[in-house]
């Protein structure tokens, strides 16, 4: 049985285009996985097994696999780098240990990395650094290292400095043993330690003495030999002190390499076994008891009862269905019945598979620490925990972001209706943020996302895998509804004719919320008992369910506050469903008189390109609505930020790529939501 010291869970993030596909590729060739080096350029890498992801050179989903370096388990999720699935990246945070953050060698810090970065960062995940890409013209280590400083704040010390750059790029100096690593070989299975080069020494004394000294504002020991004789700390020392504020995550140690040229690999290797932590050093996950509500504490050890965390579905063409699970506590056995936290059911497990990305190996158990597959549960939806009956419990659930643009859409022949509908159903399955909704007014199907390339690919994947042929209307915003000024309303609802009746009576007043934070904030002022405690609830649950349908344009309402002033009840034929009704009726009255706005998504959007181009993409930039935030000069290319609405950026992308003869690229992310003009607003409404 292996201990949970000896697996690593790790994640691989990036922006799109920064290499990490191909490092992933490089570490599963050199950990003798596989015997050919896959390539994002043929379409034939091991993670990217997906038709689309080999057509678009893209990770899209989170790709997961099993490897083994000097005797330790690595458990590898490349996530998607591209803004459009970044839910992808949030679900496998969510179960990961550690993380390779990887950034191009010349392009440095850019926004989905910033995006990632900080999402890792809301789960305490402790990562390195590698700075790819240093075969690459114009590629800069110290530039980036400083950059990742001053963009992300975050405390990032090399342990390695690279030995020349772009073409002349051969290795790299460890600033721990003080030797240079050299990769001589095409493939780059083997590399030579040797000294270091003599015009380099200097340097490398330097960046030694720099790591020492940060290390020493953390660590005893180091810092007793370091300030009475530096000379004397040994390399294990060094080792430790890494791993100790890495865990931390006091300290980020930072690698360099060049994975398309196979360099650089072996050591990120044995960076991830000595510096990111195992199952057992994350002490314990929070979790709350569903037999007593409490808080508890779960430890990743396998005499406890099994407890584990649902976090993607899978459709396969061969196993079925399969359910991936990061398992935190106990042993999870093929044959074993499990408690499911959000059906309130037992299931019967039947088989358990680990992942070898389109690969599976069956195995008998999943311990403590692992992650691995269930082949064949029924009803479960990413984000359940999964438990011992005798003990049940919930972990903490993954977020996901609102979908940001839909389509309409309908399958072109009445024949394939149905069959379309069973194919939403799978697809919503794997992805939680795709969302399918039916028109009140019109009747139509309308599927949400995040993106347009989210969207372009679950279309492609409805022709491609379900041979569900469709059309689809013009993209649609999700846009929300805001109000700018406060009213205050009373509501009567009653119906009283003999008999059983109803009655509810509220005042209260609606006004926007003064911290601008999304959702509703519920104020209770009633005083006196005027209306019972027991109503409160039902009031507050109207005003939640008014929220789903704005008064301007029937979008939802992004936020609002409700202070529940007074009101009165009838001794007998008041009850909980009136106040709720109260609660609905009035706010269509309020809200019509609180002048309410529209709100829209809003993305930032950073464009690189060739400086001859500058003047004509900003120019298309403002006349889609946008605002030039920052323009730098960055490796002899120009970066423009600009934070521009949704809805001038459909087919973008593909603008962008004939105004610059396909020199430039754009990267977009969600901002915020803004209102818009009073002349757009006016035809968004009256469509």
């Amino acid at each position: 049985m292996k201990r949970s010291e000896n697996f690593r869970n790790i994640g691989i993030m990036a922006h799109v285009d920064a290499g990490k596909t191909t490092v992933t590729e490089r570490i599963l060739y050199y950990t003798g996985l596989t015997h050919k080096l896959g390539s994002v350029d043929e379409g034939n890498t091991v993670m990217d097994s997906d038709p689309q992801e080999e057509k678009r050179g893209i990770t899209i989903s989170s790709a997961a696999i099993t490897t083994y370096w000097k005797d330790r388990q690595i458990n590898i999720i490349d996530t998607p780098g591209h803004i459009d699935f970044t839910a992808e990246v949030e679900r496998s945070l969510r179960v990961l240990d550690g993380a390779i953050a990887v950034f191009c060698a010349k392009s440095g810090v850019q926004p989905q990395s910033e995006t990632v970065w900080n999402q890792a960062n809301h789960y305490n995940i402790p990562r390195i650094v590698l700075i790819n890409k240093m075969d690459r013209q114009g590629a800069d280590f110290l530039r980036v290292v400083q950059e990742i400083r001053d963009v992300l704040h975050a405390n990032v010390m090399p342990v390695q400095l690279p030995i020349g750059a772009e073409d002349s790029f051969t290795g790299v100096i460890d600033l721990i043993t003080m030797k240079a690593l050299v990769w001589t070989t095409r493939d780059g299975k083997n590399y030579d330690v040797q000294e270091i080069p003599a015009g380099m020494l200097e340097d490398a004394l330097k960046a030694r003495n720099n790591l020492l000294e940060e290390l020493s504002l953390y660590d005893e020991v180091i810092f007793d030999k370091y300030t009475a004789d530096p000379s004397a700390i040994t390399e294990e020392e060094i080792l430790s002190a890494l791993r100790s504020t890495t865990l931390n995550m006091q300290l980020i140690p930072v690698l360099s390499g060049a994975a398309y040229r196979n360099k650089g690999i072996q050591p990120l290797l044995d960076a991830v076994v000595q510096y990111l932590p195992s199952p057992a050093d994350i002490l314990s996950v929070h979790g709350t008891s569903a037999d007593t509500g409490e808080e508890i504490e779960i430890t990743t050890n396998i005499e406890n009862t099994f407890s584990g965390l649902a976090f993607k579905i899978i459709s396969d063409e061969y196993t079925g269905k399969l359910t991936l699970v990061r398992v935190y506590s106990g042993v999870l056995r093929g044959g074993d019945t499990i408690w499911n936290s959000r059906t309130g059911k037992k299931v019967r497990i039947s088989r358990l598979m680990r992942i070898m990305s389109d690969k599976y190996e069956t195995v008998d158990q999943i311990n403590a620490g692992d992650i691995g597959a269930i082949v064949g549960l029924k009803d479960v939806r990413t984000g359940d925990t999964l438990s011992h009956p005798d003990h049940p419990v919930l972990l903490e659930k993954i977020s996901f972001p609102e979908p940001m643009i839909g389509y309409a859409i309908e399958a072109k022949s009445a024949k394939e209706v149905a069959k379309l509908g069973e194919a939403l159903a799978k697809l919503q399955e794997e992805d939680p943020t795709l969302t399918v909704e039916v028109d009140a007014v019109s009747g139509q199907t309308i599927l949400k996302g995040m993106g347009e390339l989210h969207l372009e690919v679950v279309m492609e994947k409805l022709s491609a895998d379900y041979k569900v042929e469709i059309n689809k209307g013009e993209p649609q915003i999700a846009y929300k509804e805001v109000f700018t000024l406060p009213v205050i309303h009373r509501e009567v609802y009653k119906k009283q004719n003999g008999g059983s009746g109803s009655f509810a009576d509220i005042q209260f007043e609606l006004a926007p919320r003064e911290d601008e934070l999304p959702g509703l904030e519920f104020i209770n002022e009633v005083r006196s008992g005027a209306i019972p405690r027991e109503f409160i609830p039902s009031v507050k649950k109207g005003f939640e369910e008014a929220m789903k349908t704005g008064a301007l344009a029937g979008y939802p309402v992004n936020s609002m506050r409700i202070r529940l002033l007074d009101g009165s009840v009838h001794v007998t034929d008041s009850h909980a469903l009136d106040f709720e009704h109260a609660a609905l009726m009035g706010f269509r009255d309020a809200a019509k008189k609180a002048a309410p706005r529209l709100l829209e998504p809003f993305m930032s959007v950073e464009v690189t390109m060739p400086e001859e181009h500058t003047g004509v993409i900003t120019g298309d930039l403002n006349r889609r609505r946008g605002v030039i935030r920052g323009m730098e000069m960055k490796a002899s290319q120009q970066y423009v930020k600009a934070e521009v609405p949704l809805s001038g950026l459909f087919g973008y992308v593909n603008v962008l790529r004939s105004l610059s003869s396909g020199r430039a690229a754009a990267s977009l992310t969600f901002q915020d939501y803004q209102l818009v003009p009073n002349g757009i607003a006016e035809k968004v409404i009256a469509k």
